[in-house]
C-alpha cells in the first residue's frame, strides 16, 4: 500500500553575495515564502529556509491539497516528495511508485526523437523497456504528432513538446501522483482530451498531492488540505475548513480559478 511520511523535514538554499544587501533581503523576505537569515558560519551568505520542520503523514486513498500564497513552500514540498530536492534535515519515507506532473519534461532530451524520448521519459519514471514498448503505440496516437515523432524534439513547438511529455507521463498510473495546476496548454482542441485522460489517470492512483490556487479544483479533488505559510504547515484538516481559514487570513472572498487541464 502507498504511503508518505515526512518527519521534521527542512530545506534551505544558500544565496551567495547577498548578505550585504540588507534592503533587498528585507524586500525579498516580505515577498517570498522562505525565511531569510545570515549563515551561522559567518561566511557572508544568506540562507533561504524554503521548508521548516514539515511533518506530513498520508495513507492509501488520500487526496490532499496544498494551499497557500505564492512562495509559501508548496512547490518546494512537491519537489521534495518527487525526489528532486534533498532535505537538509529530517526524514522522507515514500512507499510506492511516484510520478511528478509539475514538471513533465524531466528526463527528456532535446536532441532525441519523439519516439526515443518516449523510451527515455518512461525509464525516468521507473517503467521497464517492455512496459514502455507495450504503451508506445497508444502514447504516439494520443499525441497526434504523427511523423514528427521521428524528429528531434528541439524541432517541436512548446505545445507539441507538452503533448508528448503529458502523454508519456500519464501512460501508466503510479501509486503516488504529485500534481500542480500549472500543467496546461494553450491548445484548446487538446485541452478537453487531456483533461479526460488525466481524470481517468487520477482515478487509478492511490495517493494524490495537489498544489493549486483554484478553490473549486481543490474542493472537487481533495477531502483534506494543508495550509502553508513561509515554508511551514500552519493548519491541516478538511478542505473546506482550510479554504475558509485561508480566505479569512488573507481577506479573500474566493481563490481565483485558472485555466488548467485538471478538471473536476
Amino acid at each position: 500500500m502507498a504511503s508518505i511520511e515526512l518527519t521534521d523535514v527542512s530545506v534551505s538554499f544558500p544565496v551567495y553575495s547577498a548578505s550585504t544587501r540588507s534592503l533587498k533581503n528585507r524586500l525579498m523576505q516580505s515577498a517570498t515564502g522562505g525565511q531569510i537569515r545570515a549563515d551561522a558560519g559567518g561566511n557572508r551568505i544568506s540562507v533561504v529556509e524554503a521548508l521548516q520542520n514539515i511533518n506530513l503523514s498520508l495513507r492509501d486513498g488520500e487526496r490532499v491539497g496544498l494551499i497557500g500564497h505564492n512562495g509559501a513552500g508548496k512547490t518546494t514540498l512537491l519537489r521534495v516528495l518527487g525526489g528532486i530536492y534533498e532535505p537538509n534535515c529530517g526524514r522522507v519515507a515514500l512507499q510506492g511508485s511516484t510520478v511528478p506532473l509539475f514538471d513533465i519534461s524531466l528526463g527528456m532530451d532535446q536532441e532525441s526523437t519523439g519516439y526515443e524520448n518516449i523510451m527515455l521519459r518512461g525509464l525516468f519514471l521507473g517503467l521497464t523497456r517492455r512496459q514502455i514498448r507495450a504503451q508506445m503505440d497508444e502514447i504516439a496516437e494520443f499525441t497526434e504528432l504523427g511523423d514528427f515523432l521521428n524528429l528531434p524534439i528541439r524541432t517541436y513547438s512548446a505545445g507539441m513538446q507538452m503533448r508528448l511529455a503529458f502523454a508519456i507521463s500519464t501512460s501508466v498510473a503510479p501509486d503516488i501522483l504529485l500534481l500542480d495546476e500549472g500543467i496546461g496548454t494553450s491548445d484548446a482542441a487538446f485541452l478537453q482530451k487531456a483533461g479526460e485522460r488525466l481524470q481517468r489517470f487520477t482515478e487509478q492512483v492511490s495517493i494524490i498531492v495537489l498544489s493549486s490556487h483554484d478553490d473549486e479544483l481543490i474542493s472537487s479533488m481533495c477531502e483534506k488540505s494543508v495550509l502553508m505559510e513561509h515554508g511551514q504547515i500552519i493548519a491541516a484538516g478538511p478542505t473546506e475548513d482550510i479554504l475558509s481559514e485561508y480566505r479569512a487570513k488573507y481577506g479573500l472572498s474566493c481563490i481565483a480559478s485558472g485555466r488548467s487541464i485538471i478538471t473536476p
